[in-house]
């Protein structure tokens, strides 16, 4: 036992003492509680608390009511203000209307007397010149004393060798061949060596020999730059003779069912300047394939659409020898059987592609277009036709290429977020073709809207595109530049964007609204005021005459289609003499004519045409009966191309050789026969009684 234990023992004994008689005084010195009290404060302290929890159930009801019923009253004043702003809007409109008839009628008024004017001023020249006998008809161009024989005394080889060779351009190869058996001076004109630097046996198929081929291979072989052999059948020792050409840039043997891996092999030896190669539809295989690195080291445009003999092994031949590094377009239509260690191939071969065409191909996927452009970075122009699993995943991985031109067609798995992508990553991009993809709606327009470079948006078929997608494009930089605008079967277009299009496209040539159920005549009142129009195509839309009456205005209008419109009659389109003599006074510089079914039109018509339409080049009059075929055949001495008839219109026309609808006729014949039935029986009863 030491101290320190000692100590530590009586300490712990002495506060063991000390807690148990500090106990004993507590329980003697302090009474007990009660326990009544203690539970009576408790259910009191729940009282309160239970009462608390009731007026915040009660509050919170209180608060939901009050907030519902303060929307509905805010949706309420909401509906009433559109009611009341809609009131305004059409006392407005119709204010409008009013105003924008009574200007219409004075405009149109105006107009009427500056065209009577013209055509009072065009009479009195045709007067005046009827009176001095200066008419221009063929016969009288020739004077006699420039007649020898009955004949013009010239010499078309007395023109420059320029322009002899501008008209022998325009030549086929039969043509041309009969040509030259006209007389000598006429055989060395077409012997010249300029007019065999390109030859095109696919027009004379049918007719030309192979003797015949061989033959002017062998007389042309140092002039001859572009052939085409598409579709022609030939022997193996003709497409032989194409190798007697050595300074060829160009050959297409695209449906020749006879082109083989051997004869390929006689071409590549011989010809290793070709450019331009068209292999498509043909059966070459891998062995072809080796050749084109070998030989063809220039080639530039290569072909290879609907050619499922070569494989993917094929494919990488392209980078053996000196490689075709120097391709830039690039066709696979159809190619189903290429895989993507296959577009790999092509990529690690032909990485400066900047064109290429991929259409009919089902197989075509997003990892083939991934594999492609890993390296081909100089990508400008994407043709993807018939490939309907093509995703927006294909679009991000083009975005390190610099694209300008694209097209797709038939594709329901790109979306809006692609067009959000093309605002990103392609702003340089001129053309897009989305024809049919039904995955586009609004809010693709709205992506467009800010591209300074498009040109040509075809949006055709993409059904849920309407007036709110089309005003947001308009409201960008991109609706100023648009040149061509295609958006037909878009039902849910109508006039609500026309004013917003007349306004910020006036740089537009080409515009598509065929089926746009939805556009009226006031929506084409806005399209006439587009002075930049070429051609316009309005087929199944509600335009009426009144608007067809709007259309005649523009000046620049050259094509116009109303197909399909059905609330166009004939009085909007009715024609007579009258009609197309106010015609020639004012379409200087007409093309085209289509009059066929003018039933009402004579000779006067033509010799209208003939001294105020002078750059007419095509003329169809098929079923006017009241042209006389005198007038017609001189007529076709002076247009390029000429179509007429004088027999009755066909009954799908509708009317009659006299203009009558047949439909009344019917009518009328049925009510004829009723009368005349009724008559008889009267008849019959007459005389029974």
């Amino acid at each position: 036992m030491t101290p320190e234990l000692m100590i530590r023992a009586c300490t712990f004994y002495t506060g063991r003492l000390l807690k148990t008689h500090f106990h004993t005084w507590r329980e003697i010195a302090i009474p007990p509680t009660n326990e009544d009290e203690l539970l009576a404060e408790k259910m009191e302290a729940a009282i309160v608390y239970a009462n608390f929890r009731l007026k915040k159930h009660v509050l919170h009801h209180w608060h939901s009511y009050v907030k519902n019923r303060k929307e509905q009253l805010r949706d309420a004043l909401l509906r009433i203000q559109k009611m009341f702003h809609c009131y305004k809007m059409i006392v407005t409109l119709n204010k409008w209307r009013d105003r924008a008839r009574h200007k219409f009628k004075k405009r149109e008024d105006e107009l009427m007397l500056k065209h009577e004017l013209q055509l009072q001023k065009f009479s009195k020249l045709k007067f005046k010149t009827s009176s001095k006998e200066e008419y221009f008809f063929p016969e009288q161009f020739v004077s006699e004393g420039f007649l020898v024989g009955g004949t013009p005394e010239f010499d078309i080889s007395q023109l420059p060798k320029r322009a002899i060779l501008q008209i022998f351009s325009y030549l086929s190869l039969r043509d041309l061949v009969i040509c030259g058996q006209v007389n000598r001076s006429w055989l060395l004109m077409t012997q010249m060596g300029s007019l065999w630097n390109g030859i095109d046996f696919s027009a004379v198929k049918n007719i030309i020999t192979d003797k015949y081929i061989v033959s002017i291979l062998q007389r042309w072989r140092l002039n001859v730059l572009r052939l085409n052999f598409r579709g022609c059948v030939l022997r193996l020792k003709t497409l032989r003779s194409v190798s007697f050409c050595k300074n060829l840039q160009e050959l297409n043997v695209s449906d020749c069912p006879t082109l083989t891996d051997e004869s390929m092999r006689y071409i590549s030896e011989s010809c290793p300047g070709v450019l331009y190669l068209n292999l498509s539809n043909t059966i070459i295989t891998n062995r072809t394939m080796r050749l084109l690195p070998r030989y063809f080291y220039n080639l530039q445009n290569l072909s290879l659409a609907y050619c499922r003999k070569f494989t993917d092994k094929g494919l990488q031949y392209l980078n053996l020898g000196n490689g075709c590094h120097k391709l830039i377009y690039l066709d696979l239509s159809g190619c189903t059987q290429i895989s993507v260690q296959g577009f790999r191939n092509i990529a690690n071969s032909c990485s400066g592609i900047m064109h290429l065409t991929i259409n009919d191909m089902p197989t075509l996927t997003d990892n083939c277009v991934k594999a492609l452009v890993e390296k081909c970075h100089r990508i400008s122009s994407v043709v993807l036709i018939g490939a309907p699993h093509i995703s927006d995943s294909a679009f991000k991985a083009l975005s390190g290429c610099d694209i300008k031109k694209i097209r797709f067609e038939g594709n329901k798995r790109i979306t809006d977020a692609c067009f959000k992508l093309i605002d990103k990553s392609y702003p340089n991009i001129s053309h897009i073709y989305m024809v049919d993809c039904k995955g586009i709606t609004d809010g693709s327009l709205k992506s467009l809207s800010p591209l300074k470079h498009l040109t040509v948006l075809n949006l055709a078929n993409c059904v849920r595109i309407g007036d709110t997608g089309l005003k947001q494009f308009l409201d960008g930089p991109a609706s100023t530049k648009i040149r061509e605008l295609n958006l037909s079967n878009c039902i849910h277009l109508g006039d609500a964007s026309m004013a917003k299009l007349s306004e910020r496209c006036y740089n537009l040539n080409y515009l598509n609204l065929r089926n746009c159920e939805h556009l009226t005549d006031l929506g084409v009142e806005f399209i006439a005021n587009i002075f930049s129009l070429v051609s316009v195509d309005l087929s199944g839309t509600d335009i009426s005459n009144e608007g067809l009456m709007t259309l005649s205005r523009h000046r620049k209008l050259k094509e116009l289609s109303v197909s399909e419109c059905d609330k166009i009659t004939d009085f909007g389109i009715q024609i007579t003499d009258s009609a197309m003599e106010m015609l020639s006074a004012k379409c200087h510089y007409l093309h085209i004519l289509d009059v066929s079914g003018c039933i009402l039109l004579t000779d006067q018509m033509l010799e209208n045409l003939e001294m105020g339409c002078r750059q007419l080049r095509i003329l169809k009059m098929q079923y006017c009966r009241l042209i006389s075929k005198e007038a017609a055949i001189r007529m076709s001495s002076i247009v390029q191309h000429q179509e007429y008839s004088a027999s009755n219109p066909p009954l799908w026309f509708g009317y009659d050789s006299e203009g009558k609808s047949l439909r009344e006729k019917q009518n009328t014949s049925l009510k004829n026969s009723e009368l005349t039935a009724k008559e008889s029986t009267y008849n019959n009863e007459e005389e029974a009684v």
